[in-house]
């Protein structure tokens, strides 16, 4: 898998132990634990309705458990206050499916991607801007565009370049090429393991496509009605699979 060779056993930036979650009386995430290595990029897999993106949500400290604990580089990320959380929250970076949707149309591309670096000078962010363009593989003229001008594919590429701004240590990817076309697709999947490999960023990827987590993962958790029944490395889940659950969906 691409982010083997930078995985690093011992480095542990993200830990979730025991972690239930729900919406009103109904849970939806139920006794959820692994963790994440730098380097990594772990696959969460499951139909529709399964969490997969609730544990999203918990991770990006966007909803609170109900059980368990989060720790982000060792600190504890779940059940504290916003105040407590805002100088790390740096370090964790949303992908999401639709860029558009968290996009303000208003903005041009060059705005949207210095949002996050607010702590840069003026000067500095212009530049980190360019660079961050650059990394994604879009022209320098895309800065002076509006999301709605642009390819599905350069909007996820925007996305990226937005969420790589901060230097994160970990992305959290929420299905983020489900809705592009098949040859964007692996354009996309190519971009984030070559930048994984050269920053040494996790990447919990949430996916309902097994081959797209094929592709990128080194370990994956499958899960269904809100647990994990399954978890290993890629090859091992995928060749080699124990629950009947992880067998239909294979």
């Amino acid at each position: 898998a691409p982010g083997e060779h930078v995985a690093d056993r011992s480095a542990t930036v993200l830990r979730v132990t025991g972690v239930s979650a729900a919406y009103g009386s109904r849970t939806v995430v139920n006794d959820v634990t692994f963790s994440l290595r730098k380097g990594e990029t772990l696959g969460l897999v499951g139909e529709s309705g399964s969490g997969k993106t609730t544990v999203a949500r918990l991770v990006l400290g966007l909803h609170e458990p109900t059980q368990g604990e989060i720790h982000l580089h060792g600190r504890r990320w779940s059940g504290v206050r916003e105040r407590e959380r805002r100088p790390l929250r740096s370090r964790i970076q949303l992908i999401s499916q639709n860029p558009l949707d968290s996009f303000d149309p208003r903005h041009t591309v060059g705005r949207l991607i210095a949002e996050p670096l607010r702590d840069l000078p003026k000067t500095d962010r212009a530049a980190r801007v360019a660079e961050l363009l650059e990394r994604v593989g879009l022209p320098p003229e895309l800065a002076s565009r509006r999301p709605r001008e642009l390819s599905g594919g350069q909007r996820q590429r925007v996305a990226i370049a937005r969420a790589l701004g901060p230097r994160p240590d970990v992305l959290v990817c929420d299905e983020p090429v489900s809705a592009l076309d098949v040859s964007v697709q692996a354009q996309v999947l190519d971009l984030l393991a070559d930048i994984q490999a050269a920053e040494g960023t996790a990447l919990l990827f949430i996916s309902h496509d097994l081959g797209v987590v094929h592709h990128l993962c080194d370990r994956v958790l499958v899960m269904k009605d809100g647990r994990v029944v399954e978890e290993g490395e890629v090859d091992e889940v995928f060749h080699r699979p124990r629950h009947p659950y992880t067998v239909n969906l294979v």
